[in-house]
């Protein structure tokens, strides 16, 4: 161990800092010392370096400290012998030391948990026409043309007016966006498929049992590909491809023993809020709460996602009026950052807005407004859009996680339309409804799933990049599972059954909170109610 120098005391010296004889720094590493000292010049300095000051330092490295409230101890213990002064302000100080720590500290930490957003929508104002529907299917469908055609299967594929065209039967591949479906009157299905250039009618024969139960959950407005048989005008399918995720992509994990918690639709504001029990998920979180297991990995929570339905809002169904115990959604807003003010600084809060929350209801959702949600109050706290996609804990030589947050307003349309769905729990099953997606590579491919505003030069409701974490909610159920490569999360909520819910058929599993270890990608549910 080095020892430090006449030149290092100099140096302190130099720096403002008086050092008592008896203080024992030349035992100290002089690396200790320095860094120590470097973080008392962003913070109101002790007069003289003695050894208690070493002592603090040491034990409270990260910590502001009133170096005048200690010295204050220090003599009603050292002259009259009384010590608890001195151990009220350790205890104090060890009570407290996650609120308090030192602004090069805080800079620290932000580095270490990195969080870089991909894709946020922002609001565009404009005046819409006709011609900019347009525009946004036909940008949807370049968009899952170019995936389709990555597949080794559809390198050949034609257009729709050239297979209209053709007079001899021959084996064909073609893409289009689904136009209609409907069932012949000999059982057989009929789609009609579109492209740029026209539209063509596919048969999927009843003959044919796998492809024919893959094609009965095939829904409007999505894009497909198709290999087959030409005939007069028509198409008989032998193969139906989705866009879908690649296989062979490998599960990613970090060598950090890093954690994150995925929460769902809190809804401050109404009456049956779970209070309680939020209260105690903040709790584990500051390490109050919790056996021995659950305390470790709360120490080790590094990022907090919140995927919408902030607050209850106000105005979203008819007769909420009745249900809401604050009325004010500013006020809704304010309560929730006082709770998020209680999350240790080092966790990064990442959220996003639901139909409930104070932005249009219509997708993209841009981020809640400053208005509402004021992030320079919270420095750790990121408002990113619905849907959006973030990229966490990448470092120099590791490229992170992608997390696509998406709240799932279009849930209970394909839990309603799809038969594969609807016959194995329809909301029950979000985790099916995940992965119906994903195939599709589009968060609402039916035009009536969800309420949309078209966006100029692209569709944002495209999945063109595959995450690494789909994380959902609007059920109010929790669901694990896993896709290929991607860990699908639909997040829990805090309140209790509401009339409303129950009209709509969603049966809540609240306060259950997913943690995820980024370093083995598994996946630990964390139970807050009783």
């Amino acid at each position: 161990m080095k020892r430090i120098t006449k030149e290092k005391v100099k140096a302190l010296l130099s720096l403002g800092f008086l050092i008592a004889v008896e203080s024992g720094i030349e035992n100290i590493d002089s690396g200790f010392v320095a860094s120590r000292l470097k973080n008392l010049k962003n913070q109101e300095p002790p007069l003289i370096i003695t050894a208690e000051v070493l002592e603090f330092l040491e034990f409270f490295p990260k910590v502001t400290i009133n170096w005048v409230e200690l010295e204050r101890c220090l003599v009603l213990e050292q002259k009259y012998g009384n010590k608890k002064p001195l151990t009220k302000f350790k205890d104090y100080l060890t009570k407290n030391k996650h609120k308090l720590v030192i602004k090069n500290e805080k800079n620290k930490t932000a580095d270490t948990t990195p969080v870089k957003i991909l894709k946020c929508f922002k609001t565009q104002p404009k005046k819409l026409t006709i011609a900019d529907f347009v525009d946004y299917f036909n940008f949807r469908y370049k968009a899952i043309e170019k995936i389709l055609k990555q597949r080794q299967e559809l390198q050949n594929t034609v257009s729709i007016n050239r297979v209209l065209d053709k007079t001899d039967r021959e084996h064909i591949s073609i893409l289009g966006m689904v136009a209609e479906i409907r069932e012949t009157k000999n059982n057989n299905l009929m789609l009609t498929l579109e492209d740029q250039t026209g539209s063509i009618k596919v048969v999927v024969s009843k003959n044919k049992p796998e492809l024919y139960e893959s094609a009965k959950n095939v829904v409007l407005d999505e894009v497909i590909a198709i290999n087959g048989v030409n005939g007069n005008k028509v198409v008989f399918a032998n193969e139906l491809y989705w866009p879908d995720i690649p296989i062979n992509t490998a599960l990613k994990k970090c060598s950090d023993d890093v954690y994150v918690a995925f929460l769902g639709d809190p809804h401050f504001g109404i009456t049956n809020f779970l209070k309680k029990e939020f209260g105690k998920f903040i709790r584990w979180l500051n390490g109050d709460l919790g056996g021995e297991k659950q305390r470790r990995i709360a120490s080790k929570v590094r990022y907090v996602f919140i995927v919408g339905d902030l607050v209850e809002g106000a105005g979203i169904y008819p007769g909420q009026e009745d249900e809401l115990d604050i009325n004010d959604i500013k006020e809704q807003y304010r309560v929730l950052l006082d709770y998020l003010d209680k999350i240790p600084k080092q966790i990064k809060i990442i959220i996003c807005p639901g139909n409930h929350d104070a932005v249009r209801i219509a997708e993209p959702q841009p981020p809640i407004y400053e208005d509402f949600i004021n992030t320079k109050k919270l420095p750790n706290l990121i408002s990113v859009s619905n849907p959006a996609l973030v990229n966490i804990h990448a470092s120099d030589t590791f490229s992170g996680f992608n997390v696509l947050l998406y709240h799932g307003f279009s849930f209970p349309y394909y839990a309603d339309v799809v038969d594969a769905i609807r016959t194995q729990g329809g909301l029950k099953r979000p985790d099916l409804i995940m992965r119906f997606l994903l195939q599709r590579r589009h968060l609402a491919p039916s035009h009536t799933s969800t309420q949309y505003i078209p966006v100029p030069d692209y569709d944002p409701l495209v999945i063109d990049i595959v995450p690494d974490f789909f994380v959902t909610g609007h059920i109010h159920r929790v669901a694990v599972s896993s896709y290929r490569s991607v860990t699908l999360l639909n997040c829990s909520c805090w309140l209790s059954s509401t009339e409303y819910q129950e009209k709509r058929g969603i049966v809540p599993e609240p306060c259950r909170v997913p943690v995820v270890s980024l370093k083995t990608r598994e996946v630990t549910i964390m139970k807050f109610g009783d």
